[in-house]
């Protein structure tokens, strides 16, 4: 399981050239003029975990396999998207689809790159895109709850609850709130999930700053980590050039790049860390000789749902989890040492998993 992120933004703030770099593609034209993107382009990427190459080396597996992620590169926003001004109507539809958005905003000066709205105001920018997003879930809120009367004089339980809960939507975005602000009970999470609103997606904030500012940031991006921490969000600063320049470089170049750069990691790594942290997602691991290979659960996931992640008979005919944590994995140099020193563990269907478990699945079939 993975999940896929929408990448979003006014025009002309750097989404296509992000794109460009996390898919190690030039799918996505760049170009200096509004609407270059206009069919949503996707890609998959795998998700980089060093603990992964280290427990391929252990165990002699002869391949890796990543777990991936999905950006799909959405056309450029503008103010009156909610009404079809620039295509509008296309590009929400696409932002329905995703489950998280990456917002990306401009948080660079350059003279050469025209902006839509004629200057360079990041905050100004998330509350055109957020204003756009409200105004078209609260045009959705009011047919939906005008197309349920029927349902509700006949006493319909569905339709009461979700009427219910398009009400609970509807006044939090009157008040000028996303609808993701909204405290909702177990009970109703799936309903919930199914109106698909989209200011119930998650939001990460993607700073796009000049090359020279990537490792410390600037005003504007500072000024995008107070919104964020005001409203709940995470935002990460990436420079979409250099994230383009080394997606094209082989590793060591790339490791040297980013050295004289003043990074540790790509962008494209701490982008998945916090998008995983946003959508509350976690990695297990299986292990042997033929394979190593990562895949991706929400956090709380138990242990016959993470195994139905790989087989939906595991998860039907689940017996038991042979579980060992990964750092005891590598301290004991693989799983015959790990049984050895007693850190292999066999846990049953109430068994939560954690992030980093190397599990072998036990079922009937």
């Amino acid at each position: 399981m993975g999940f896929k992120m929408g990448i979003v933004g006014l025009p002309n703030v750097g989404k296509s050239t992000l794109f460009n770099a996390l898919t190690r593609t030039a799918a996505a034209q760049a170009a200096n003029f509004p609407f270059c993107t206009i069919e949503p382009n996707v890609g998959d990427v795998a998700v980089p975990d060093a603990r992964l190459e280290t427990l391929a080396k252990i165990a002699g597996s002869r391949q890796i396999v990543p777990t991936r992620m999905t950006f799909v590169d959405i056309a450029g926003l503008v103010k009156g998207a909610s009404k079809g001004e620039g295509l509008g109507n296309q590009f929400l539809a696409n932002i329905r689809e995703v489950d998280a958005i990456a917002h990306v905003l401009r948080c660079f000066e350059d003279s050469d790159v025209t902006h839509v709205e004629g200057r360079v105001d990041p905050v100004s920018d998330a509350e055109v895109i957020e204003t756009e997003l409200m105004l078209s879930d609260l045009e959705s809120i009011e047919k939906r709850r005008a197309n349920l009367q029927r349902k509700l004089k006949g006493n319909d339980k569905e339709a009461q609850q979700q009427d219910r809960l398009l009400a609970q939507a509807q006044e939090a975005i009157e008040n000028g709130q996303p609808a993701r602000v909204v405290e909702v009970a177990e009970e109703d999470a799936k309903a919930w999930t199914m109106l698909q609103l989209l200011t119930t997606k998650p939001v990460l904030f993607v700073c796009n700053v000049a090359e020279a500012e990537a490792a410390d940031g600037n005003d504007h991006s500072r000024r995008v980590a107070e919104m964020a921490a005001a409203q709940g969000n995470s935002h990460v600063i990436i420079s979409a050039r250099i994230e383009e320049e080394i997606s094209q470089l082989d590793p060591e170049e790339a490791a040297m790049f980013l050295e004289e750069m003043g990074l540790e990691e790509p962008g494209l790594d701490r982008l998945i860390r916090a998008g995983y942290e946003l959508l509350n997602l976690q990695t297990y691991f299986t292990v042997g000789p033929k394979e190593a290979r990562a895949w991706t659960i929400r956090e709380g996931t138990r242990a016959p749902q993470a195994a139905g992640v790989i087989h939906g008979d595991f998860e039907k005919g689940f017996i038991r989890a042979e579980t060992i944590a990964y750092d005891d994995y590598v301290a004991c140099k693989g799983e015959q040492g790990a049984k050895e020193a007693g850190k292999m563990r066999a846990e049953g269907k109430a068994y939560t998993v954690q992030d980093g478990d190397v599990v072998h699945f036990l079922f009937n079939t």
